[in-house]
């Protein structure tokens, strides 16, 4: 569990610190977005991940493993934006939104503590593409849950379908990295 713990930290530092240099040019532009605008950016990223996958080839720059660290970061925003209130001011300061979104990463990672306790890291022997499934399955939830006014009968709710996709998307990462 360590070397995992590491590897994650690894790789969430590396998405963190594109975050942060992202804030340094834009602000918190993404203040605006609302959540099926989240939903749609996660989309994008991991539709073109699939495109990739399926067709062997890649026409623009990004690869796949900068496309799971977008996915990272925008399920950080949707999960920031749930904690936001709307009279919040937009624009943030780095200082005001680096711990929080750092405290996001720890929810994260304690999720991952003890799913990997329950299901002895059986991530290690799934397929990336099944990571790539999994998210757009999540995605597709979340639009259901949005259309249902945020409010389901015995399913969770949004923030524990963010949380999910950003550990699908470390775990993709660290598997790519192995």
């Amino acid at each position: 569990m360590n070397d995992t713990n590491q590897q994650y930290d690894r790789v969430v530092d590396s998405a963190a610190e594109i975050f942060f240099k992202k804030t340094k040019d834009y602000g918190t532009a993404w203040r605006v977005l609302r959540p099926i605008s989240i939903i749609d950016q996660i989309f994008i990223k991991a539709q073109r991940i699939r495109t990739i996958q399926e067709l062997g080839e890649q026409r623009v720059g990004d690869g796949i493993a900068d496309e799971f660290k977008g996915i990272i970061n925008y399920a950080v925003i949707g999960l920031l934006q749930l904690k936001l209130r709307p009279e919040d001011p937009e624009e943030l300061t780095l200082d005001q939104v680096q711990p929080q979104f750092l405290e996001v990463l720890a929810q994260a990672k304690e999720l991952m503590q003890n799913k990997n306790h329950d299901y002895g890291e059986a991530w290690r022997s799934m397929s990336q593409e099944s990571f790539v499934d999994l998210i757009l399955m999540k995605l597709q939830r979340m639009r259901q849950i949005l259309s249902n006014d945020g409010k389901t009968l015995i399913s969770e709710g949004l923030d524990a379908n963010y949380l999910d996709m950003l550990n699908y998307a470390v775990f993709a990462l660290i598997l790519l990295a192995e």
